[in-house]
């Protein structure tokens, strides 16, 4: 597998989503390692405690700290973007990272949305917001992580929130489309208004992390046996990547001098599923500029944000 060579982060200052495992910690080692100040917003502080240990074991001279956030709270994550803002130091690395996968029964954030569309897509729309004075000034570059699910995704305007008819992996996947279509129309409204920042997507192929289990068990009595299945797949060889390489794509969007913004990368190998990062074709659900304008629009309204017009 081909690597990311990341350049020197030295007196950069990152915030990495979902960095408490998986491939949001991943992310932060390789930061840290490049000599990036790290910022992670987390849920759990007893695993965010646990994630900055295992940071500083890889990269003994890294400065991380953490911060409270819940994406599935718009008080949480206004809360967050103030205390940043009052800090007032520039952001230069924004991954968006964090998410929930495909829960077996409808569940909803604090604010009455459905929690995979508010947590993977609105929590991070009113993040970015918040938190747009600092990452202008760092003229940042900005990473949304998506799913090759998006390719299946479909926004269904009349029911977003899934409240007439819910299926986890239909839910799912438009939570994924709306990352794809906010990464990519973030960079062109960046560029028509100039705010200075880079904006891209990235997707991880079939990554096994935590994902798989903490989704589709939340509200079992059972755990799911989709972690068993991709665990199996894992030990064959077949479709599935480990952290380590599921990683490189967001990784080269958000460091790379040979990424650009307004791009999709994502493994290079059959089906997406695994293999080096590449630029990709971006899916044929998301070219459709009048999809990106109405959701940049309802996606404000959402998150009870308003993006600047210039």
């Amino acid at each position: 597998m081909k690597d990311v060579s990341v350049p020197d982060l030295t007196g950069r200052l990152a915030v990495v989503t979902g960095a408490s495992d998986g491939l949001g910690l991943g992310l932060a080692v390789r930061l840290a390692g490049a000599g990036a100040e790290l910022v992670l917003p987390v849920r759990n502080r007893a695993k965010g405690a646990d994630a900055v240990r295992r940071i500083r074991a890889a990269a003994p001279e890294a400065v991380v700290t953490t911060r409270d956030l819940d994406l599935a709270s718009l008080h949480s994550v206004a809360a967050f973007a103030d205390t940043l803002t009052g800090e007032g130091r520039p952001i230069h690395l924004l991954i968006n990272n964090a998410g929930v996968m495909a829960p077996p029964t409808r569940h909803t954030t604090t604010d009455g949305l459905e929690l995979q569309f508010g947590t993977n897509h609105i929590g991070h729309v009113a993040l970015t917001a918040g938190l747009l004075p600092l990452l202008r000034a760092g003229r940042a570059r900005i990473t949304t992580m998506s799913s090759s699910a998006a390719r299946f995704g479909r926004l269904d305007w009349d029911d977003l929130q899934s409240e007439r008819r819910y299926s986890p992996v239909r839910a799912y996947n438009q939570s994924k489309l709306a990352n794809l279509l906010f990464g990519l129309e973030l960079d062109r409204l960046s560029r028509a208004r100039g705010w200075g920042v880079v904006s891209s997507v990235a997707h991880p192929g079939t990554t096994l992390t935590n994902l798989y289990a903490s989704g589709p068990s939340l509200g079992r009595e059972r755990p799911s046996r989709q972690e068993a299945v991709m665990r199996r797949l894992a030990r064959w060889g077949l479709f599935v990547q480990d952290v380590e390489a599921g990683l490189l794509p967001a990784l080269h969007a958000a460091t790379s001098p040979d990424a650009a913004g307004g791009r999709f990368y994502g493994p290079d190998g059959i089906g997406q599923f695994t293999g080096a990062p590449t630029e990709l074709a971006v899916y044929r659900s998301a070219r459709n500029p009048a999809d990106a304008a109405r959701l940049w629009d309802v996606s404000q309204h959402l998150a009870r944000v308003t993006y600047p017009t210039t």
